[in-house]
């Protein structure tokens, strides 16, 4: 899931930006309300955190042109220092669809972030995905097989998403690296290496691969007909 942050302060924004990586979004960062709108208009975003105070452009007229004048119905999470009612009323009147005030927990964040984007034109059962004994929450990025916790790494939980949102369709090694690194696309042994990561955390004792090799080509989910019941 892809995530925009547009936040003029470079600590919080940072912040925001390793913690949501950690929990497996795509994340990109601006930091004026003039490139904030652009790069909003630009791409499709499953959300924006949205600080209210920003140079050149402020968080409430770029919400409004969001939505007015765009008509882009983006999940926004608005971030702010002002804490009063009236405050918070003219973020929504503007298009805000939430509201977080200074200084907040990561934690809570991550919460609101997963529930907004879980809503998000009624989108909520492709918030879990599962493919044979796997399940991939994605409002928390939480990873489960046959009901034992995995724990992931951002990159692998990227490439597993990929995976699980088509599975049986084969993916070539330069798609799996543009989807995942972006432009800074790594070197030849970096994607090997993050899906044999993904195969150790994902296969415990008796667990069979459901990652398969297609050789020449690149990687795809298949599961075993044990596996497939």
């Amino acid at each position: 899931m892809k995530v925009l942050i547009v936040e003029d302060d470079c600590a919080i924004a940072a912040n925001l930006y390793d913690y949501l990586e950690g929990s497996g979004y795509a994340v990109d960062l601006a930091s004026n309300g003039n490139a904030g709108l652009k790069m909003a208009l630009a791409e499709s975003w499953d959300a924006i955190l949205l600080d209210l105070s920003l140079p050149g452009l402020d968080g409430l007229t770029l919400c409004r042109r969001l939505r007015e004048e765009a008509g882009r119905d983006t999940p926004v999470l608005m971030l702010t220092a002002r804490d009063a009612l009236d405050d918070k009323l003219e973020g929504f009147v503007h298009g805000a669809d939430d509201y977080l005030v200074k200084p907040f927990s990561l934690k809570e964040v991550g919460a609101r972030l997963g529930a907004l984007i879980k809503r998000y034109r009624g989108r909520v059962a492709t918030m879990d995905l599962r493919f044979a004994d796997v399940r991939l929450d994605l409002s928390t990025m939480s990873v489960e097989r046959a009901g034992r916790a995995v724990k992931l790494p951002p990159k692998c939980l990227q490439l597993l998403r990929i995976l699980m949102q088509s599975p049986h369709r084969t993916f070539s090694r330069a798609e799996l690296e543009s989807e995942v690194w972006g432009e800074a696309l790594p070197d030849s042994d970096t994607l090997r290496a993050h899906v044999y990561t993904l195969r150790r955390a994902l296969c415990g004792p008796d667990e069979t691969d459901v990652i398969e090799t297609v050789h020449g080509i690149g990687y795809r989910l298949a599961a075993s007909s044990h596996d497939a019941k």
